[in-house]
């Protein structure tokens, strides 16, 4: 019946859903990197020829770029490799600057791995870290922050959209509390820039980690926001050579791929109202057809407040890994695709209190620009027919799993 499905609506298989994880590269994108991969192919620190002045006028032009789409100031956008770079800046950087004024940072138990990990790091560097925990939904709210904040607080750093369950935070409220109180205000926006509109003076944000490999931009770049007035922030960098980018990412600019960045930009920027709509209809849509058609399965993450294409199930009565085994025509994830090589059960889905069965049984679906209603519906039948097959293999096991859910 899939086959069929297939042969007659002419899909291109296998189908990618997990766009939370990376997204293909937009061939717009593409098309305005490649003449500064061998035409203009100039250093931007070159100041003394042509070829240096076009490629740092590629480069301040992709500043504005970036600046504009988060409602910054141009001179506010450092471009480093990546969220993960952009993470590790803004916590170690704020820490090392403004350690003696305090020692105290407060994030959220569901946080990606690149701010956990680097909070965990500042904890063996003798910081204090207090990792909020979150209600069922994935949310942390603004009086959690506010009650956890000391004298000693430096730096709050909460995510705007969870990576496994799409949750977004509510970011503007926070803003608040750290400004009366006088506390920086870092969030990783990596799965939430361009999806919806996002702007640093509204939100209160003085911090903002962007990665263009998920917004439709080539991998291996990405862009720190960091305010310069009401607070001007000062980082320790964390790399030495050069006084790259003020002085806090040494290292020569990746001209080209900053290039994409901008890029993909600019169309998140004209085209993400219609396109975060489109993604939406796909995932209630999805969301609907898998309730309808799969008994026993349930959401995890906020029904309303996430991020348009994001949906993160649990299917009770077969476990994740076998799931996507069984699925061979569907890319989606079992869990967050960075610590996609751990057996453990999702930390997130166990910070909202899913049992460790069912988060072994969980699916994250992705949906973005290039998805069609076509591979929506075949997505829904490749589910539902996998699901009755492991459960059929396995009753024992289903009858288990399904109990924990009634």
């Amino acid at each position: 019946m899939i086959r069929e499905m297939a042969e007659s609506s002419m899909l291109r298989l296998p189908i990618y859903l997990d766009n939370n994880a990376t997204t293909r590269c937009d061939p717009r994108v593409v098309e305005a990197m490649l003449p500064f991969f061998s035409e203009h192919f100039g250093n931007a620190a070159s100041r003394n020829h042509s070829f240096g002045w076009k490629a740092a006028e590629a480069v301040e032009q992709a500043r504005a770029d970036v600046a504009g789409l988060i409602g910054a100031d141009a001179r506010e956008i450092v471009f480093t490799s990546g969220a993960t770079e952009c993470n590790n800046l803004a916590i170690k950087g704020v820490a090392g600057m403004y350690r003696r004024q305090g020692n105290h940072v407060v994030t959220v138990q569901t946080e990606h791995h690149a701010v956990l990990d680097p909070c965990r790091r500042l904890e063996r560097d003798g910081f204090e870290v207090t990792f909020l925990p979150v209600d069922e939904f994935g949310r942390v709210s603004a009086e959690q922050v506010e009650r956890a904040i000391t004298e000693r607080t430096i730096l709050v750093s909460v995510m705007a959209a969870n990576n496994e369950i799409g949750t977004l935070h509510p970011l503007a409220e926070i803003g608040r509390v750290c400004k009366t109180r006088k506390v920086l205000f870092h969030t990783d926006a990596a799965q939430a820039t361009g999806k919806f509109p996002l702007d640093v003076e509204s939100l209160g944000v003085d911090l903002l980690s962007i990665s263009a490999h998920k917004m439709y931009g080539p991998k291996g770049v990405g862009a720190l926001y960091v305010r310069r007035r009401n607070p001007h922030v000062r980082l320790e960098p964390m790399f030495d050579g050069g006084g790259h980018e003020r002085g806090m990412r040494s290292g020569t600019l990746p001209v080209p791929i900053i290039v994409g960045l901008a890029a993909a930009c600019r169309l998140s920027a004209t085209e993400m109202q219609s396109e975060s709509q489109r993604s939406k209809n796909l995932r209630d849509h999805l969301h609907a057809g898998l309730m309808n058609t799969v008994p026993d399965c349930t959401l995890n993450g906020h029904p309303t407040e996430r991020l348009p294409g994001n949906l993160n199930m649990s299917f009770a009565g077969v476990h994740g890994e076998a799931l996507l085994m069984a699925m061979k025509n569907v890319a989606v994830s079992s869990g967050s695709a960075c610590t996609s090589a751990s057996v453990e059960p999702s930390y997130v889905l166990r910070a909202i209190g899913v049992s460790d069965e069912l988060a072994h049984s969980s699916l994250r679906f992705g949906i973005g620009r290039f998805n069609t209603e076509e591979e929506i519906e075949f997505t829904i039948a490749e589910v539902a027919g996998a699901v009755k097959r492991l459960r059929e293999l396995n009753p024992k096991l289903a009858r288990g799993l399904v109990d924990v859910v009634r």
